[in-house]
């Protein structure tokens, strides 16, 4: 299992219209999720991050495919990016 963080830029303007469409998102891939941004703003961009914990490998590829059919792209600035961590094994 991994967690997977993805991050990108939102304009502010786009915020309002981006956030159920990304909730919308989440409840279709079935798998818990959070949906977070920091809470500065910078030259008019939130920057928002979905993490989906203790998720399977393929689901990176997954999400990226039902992310294309959401069709989100025109109200991101920039790519979304993401990020695997996995934990750290126990000592013995």
């Amino acid at each position: 299992m991994i967690d997977l963080y993805v991050y990108y830029k939102v304009r502010e303007a786009d915020a309002p219209s981006l956030a159920p469409r990304v909730r919308a998102l989440q409840a279709r891939v079935g798998v818990p999720a959070q949906l977070k941004r920091r809470p500065d703003v910078r030259d008019g961009l939130q920057t928002w991050m979905e993490i989906y914990p203790a998720v399977g490998d393929g689901f990176p590829a997954r999400l990226d495919a039902a992310v294309r059919e959401a069709g989100l792209e025109g109200l991101i600035e920039g790519e979304r990016r993401a990020e695997i961590f996995t934990d750290l094994p126990t000592c013995a």
